[in-house]
């Protein structure tokens, strides 16, 4: 997809056309690229690197890589290639890459999520931080204001109250990095009451007085809120609800990883939205997308994690003025 064609596909998809633009007003990210051995993965690599939007490290069997380059007409002859014997060992090879400093970003090929996320979160040779690891969508719905983050639906399948101080924090840091000025977070339930005989609201609860209290930083929480108390300022009024996130979320924590997949899925499927995908609380940005994935939901997901990279390389460059 060439620049032209990402500007033209932005009419419809506005706010990834901006994220793409945002993100090519930084340098290039170093990205290494777990295993890209079919046609949908290297030809992102590709694509990214044209719009400048990452350097690509592909790391995989050097011999497939090219099969697959040379099969689907993709020049990589500019890319650094690491070889690698099999999709674990691109795994591991991909991580060891950005523990020595070489890359500021991960990213999945075509090989299956659990053998990366395996090679991120091993205790002595993986990418862990203090962070809890999340996973965030950033939705592009047709007819809502902004980009809308939901997290966690993709790798924390049933977060206690401790998991979700960190989704939380990851979902606000990835606002701001992003751009947006005020990270308005909605804890959803299925109620905006507390009741105790639903822990999720309890939860939310607990989440916005540590907000309260410090303990999140950066955002504006409010919950439990119902979905449509959260995004729809119509029935935020209906129920009294006066705040400044209902009816107006950007960012979306959900109860817990069926919850969020199902919201996130029926919004891709019955509302025509599109789903980037990234992964936070690592040392790096870790990009995941799907082999069903547009192409330009692939460029999205990849201009954030740029973002993401930016914004940590800021801070860290600030902490140290």
């Amino acid at each position: 997809m060439s620049e032209t064609e990402v500007a033209a596909s932005g009419s419809r998809h506005e706010k990834f056309k901006r994220l793409v633009e945002a993100a090519q007003r930084h340098p290039p990210t170093a990205t290494a690229i777990a295993h890209p051995c079919d046609e949908v993965s290297l030809e992102s690599a590709v694509e990214a690197a044209r719009l400048k939007l990452i350097t690509p490290i592909l790391v995989g069997p050097e011999s497939k890589i090219r099969e697959v380059a040379a099969a689907n007409d993709l020049d990589i002859s500019a890319f650094e290639i690491v070889d690698a014997a099999h999709s674990h060992d691109s795994a591991a090879k991909a991580v060891a890459l950005v523990r020595a400093g070489r890359a500021d970003a991960l990213m999945k090929g075509s090989l299956h999520t659990d053998e990366l996320m395996a090679a991120v979160v091993a205790r002595e040779t993986g990418l862990r931080t203090a962070r809890r690891i999340s996973h965030s969508f950033i939705m592009d719905v047709p007819g809502y204001e902004s980009a809308l983050i939901i997290s966690d639906a993709a790798v924390n399948i049933a977060p206690t109250l401790e998991d979700k101080i960190h989704i939380v924090q990851n979902a606000i840091d990835l606002g701001h990095a992003m751009g947006i000025s005020e990270v308005r977070v909605a804890i959803l339930s299925a109620m905006e009451t507390v009741n105790p005989k639903v822990p999720s609201t309890i939860e939310a609860a607990a989440l916005c007085k540590m907000a309260d209290r410090g303990q999140i930083t950066g955002g504006v929480l409010d919950g439990p809120l119902a979905l449509d108390n959260a995004i729809s300022p119509e029935a935020a009024a209906i129920k009294k609800i006066a705040s400044p996130v209902a009816g107006r979320a950007n960012a979306l924590i959900v109860p817990d990883l069926e919850a969020g997949n199902m919201l996130a899925k029926s919004l891709s499927f019955l509302a025509g939205a599109d789903a980037a995908g990234i992964v936070l609380g690592a040392r790096v940005p870790i990009i995941l997308t799907s082999r069903a994935d547009a192409q330009l939901t692939r460029l999205a997901s990849c201009a954030v994690a740029v973002l993401v990279a930016a914004s940590r390389r800021a801070k860290a460059d600030s902490a140290i003025v």
